[in-house]
């Protein structure tokens, strides 16, 4: 059994107040057990879509109110006087949820005629997912949904285009609680069904020691070379980031032990840290499971998820060949060597200990890709396949029961992010759709972008890097899916593109000071200024910047339309734009270059990674201005002794 200690550390590492009495944290823990239980078994025996929601929701909001206290403990302050009240308000959060469950069918018949418990019920919800968003991320994102509803309300007030009727508060509660264009609303639906498996899945292939595979793989392949732990922290961050799907995650996981590597073969601290950052950031959109965002996107345009990881590859690639490039110029400008060849693993025994757990990943783009089987399905038999290599590995039998509370607490903790993420969106759905809000901004934005494409894309970008400074991913997405899209999509954007293009935006902006999340994650390991690694992390990770450009004019590159050849001369001219940027913004080539060299560099990137013919030619041509001359000084250079 624990001692207090162990149970205050065991507390503050996943966000749970400090419960002293052990009685009370194992009730906890065999209630947020029981929710990836009953995630599990409605897997394999599916029930209705708004039962499902219903139970899933009432799971999400009673643990959260429970792990995340109402308020943090001053310093010196030892009893958290709230705790009974969060008792009680969990304990009714579930009310809503379980009448919604046992009456839907009674519900549906009466045809919008509401009863006084039923408004009752419907206030309380909106308003502990209000609170539990707070909680979780913050006042903004629970200042935006009071503002959805204020909206709904006082709508008359506001004269032009964006003004409305009105709508009465029962009116809201109404269409908040008992429709499925509130609350209830697509977005909780892809938690419920979708989301939840795929951080469990994560979660699970995490402790079975795939993590230490993927670090190990990484240093084998990539750690001899030069500034070979920077090359280590993003390979595997990008290897990472296909199970949690999380910039933060992959910084605290796998910076903790490249940084301090990194650091020892000379890169500064803040540049350390900004490489880890620039990395991890990555994961949110690297396939096949990337962030919960992407789970969405097939539900909202149509077709299957298989269609986002594949429409995503491309673009996550150039993202990391940018990166790639960044960090080795960096290292020779540098002069940086790579690691001993004794301080590094072997990669066949590496393989040989851990190349089985491959087998899980191999199983879940099976089914994903030649089955088409859907992703819930193909998320549980994936789960199945990793319990499977869990058992069968003695070492890891004997801390059975630690290792699977590890799991549900980290899988809870991380799915409350996506709950009230996806409940506060369905609010602000709700009354956007009350108001007709989404369609009218979309007239508005069509309007001031004066036709021009271009300037429409750089509002959408802004708007998404201001709201994924605030929020999550998931958050900014929604809100953006249905404020913005559909303006990208008038001006003739494929569906998937247009998605893409708010869904990568809303995970740059972790990247992207003042508040680069990841980047200031990075720099509490490495101990550096947090402004100057926000900076450089921004630097490292601009190719992000222009990729989104990229695929919105040339689709072709998302593998959604075109023939093989126009996908093979787009991924060419994107992938040489690449190097010219990565080169012009380092700086250096074999040398270090002049700032009009840099300039030239940098301008042929723009023409390359936009698509045209003429635009590629004059790419070329300047990219090749520097670097010809470059090359040939380098050969000169190497004929001559002692150069």
């Amino acid at each position: 059994m624990q001692n207090e200690d162990e149970r205050d550390t065991f507390a503050s590492t996943w966000g749970i107040r400090s419960i002293k009495n052990r009685y009370v944290q194992a009730i906890l823990m065999v209630f947020i057990s029981t929710w990836s239980l009953f995630q599990l078994i409605v897997a394999v025996y599916p029930i209705t879509t708004n039962s499902l929601v219903a139970i899933h929701l009432s799971f999400g909001l009673s643990i959260g109110l429970l792990i995340f206290p109402m308020r943090k403990l001053s310093p010196g302050e030892k009893e958290d006087k709230y705790f009974i009240l969060d008792v009680v308000l969990a304990l009714l959060s579930i009310a809503p949820g379980v009448y919604m469950h046992i009456f839907q069918e009674n519900i549906q018949m009466r045809f919008g005629v509401v009863t006084p418990l039923e408004y009752l019920l419907g206030t309380l919800l909106i308003v502990l997912v209000l609170e539990l968003g707070r909680r979780v991320m913050g006042w903004i994102i629970c200042f935006i949904g009071v503002l959805a509803i204020l909206y709904a309300m006082y709508g008359y007030l506001i004269p032009g285009t964006l003004g409305h009727g009105g709508f009465s508060f029962g009116r809201i509660v109404n269409q908040l609680y008992l429709t499925t264009e509130g609350i209830y609303t697509l977005p909780i639906q892809v938690s419920a069904t979708f989301v939840f498996l795929f951080i469990l899945f994560g979660n699970c292939l995490q402790v079975s020691g795939a993590g230490d595979f993927f670090i190990k793989s990484a240093s084998s392949l990539l750690g001899r070379f030069r500034g070979g732990p920077a090359k280590v922290s993003v390979f595997a961050s990008m290897l990472f980031g296909m199970m949690s799907g999380s910039a933060v995650a992959n910084v605290a996981v796998v910076g903790t032990l490249t940084i301090p590597l990194m650091k020892r073969i000379g890169f500064r601290p803040h540049v350390a840290a900004a490489i880890e950052a620039a990395g991890s950031n990555g994961g949110q959109f690297m396939p096949p499971i990337m962030g919960a965002a992407a789970f969405l996107i097939p539900s909202i345009i149509g077709g299957t998820y298989w269609d986002v990881v594949r429409a995503a590859f491309i673009p996550a690639f150039l993202y990391y060949l940018a990166i790639f490039l960044m960090v080795d110029l960096e290292s020779a400008k540098m002069k940086l060597m790579g690691l001993r060849k004794e301080e590094l693993p072997s990669l066949i025994n590496t393989f040989k200990e851990g190349g089985y757990l491959l087998l899980p990943v191999a199983v879940l783009i099976y089914l994903l890709a030649y089955e088409q089987k859907s992703p819930n399905f193909a998320a549980f038999w994936s789960i199945v396949v990793v319990s499977i290599i869990v058992l069968l590995s003695p070492s890891r039998r004997k801390n059975l029961k630690s290792m699977i509370l590890n799991i549900a607490l980290s899988t809870a903790r991380s799915a409350l992010l996506v709950v009230a993420a996806c409940a506060i969106g369905g609010i602000i759905i709700g009354c956007l759709l009350m108001t007709g809000l989404g369609m009218s901004l979309s007239a508005a934005l069509l309007k001031y972008s004066h036709g021009s494409l271009a300037l429409l894309l750089i509002l959408t970008m802004i708007a998404s890097l201001i709201l994924g400074m605030g929020m999550t991913t998931t958050a900014c997405y929604i809100i953006l899916a249905v404020l913005v899209a559909p303006a990208l999509t008038k001006m003739g954007v494929p569906p998937m593109a247009a998605h893409l293009f708010i869904f990568y935006f809303g995970i740059i902006s972790s990247l992207t000071p003042p508040v680069a999340l990841s980047a200031y994650a990075a720099a509490g390991i490495a101990g550096s200024d947090p402004t100057k690694t926000g900076y450089m992390g921004f630097k490292l990770g601009s190719a992000g910047f222009m990729l989104p450009y990229a695929f919105v004019f040339a689709p072709a590159m998302l593998l959604i339309q075109g023939t093989i050849m126009e996908s093979i001369v787009v991924i060419t001219t994107s992938a040489i734009g690449i190097c010219f940027l990565s080169a012009g913004l380092q700086g250096y080539i074999f040398r270090s270059l002049n700032w009009g060299q840099r300039g030239l560099l940098v301008m042929g990137a723009g023409c390359l990674i936009f698509p045209g013919l003429i635009t590629d030619i004059i790419g070329i041509i300047l990219g090749l201005l520097v670097v010809v001359p470059e090359v040939v000084l380098r050969f000169k250079m190497k004929k001559v002794p002692n150069c």
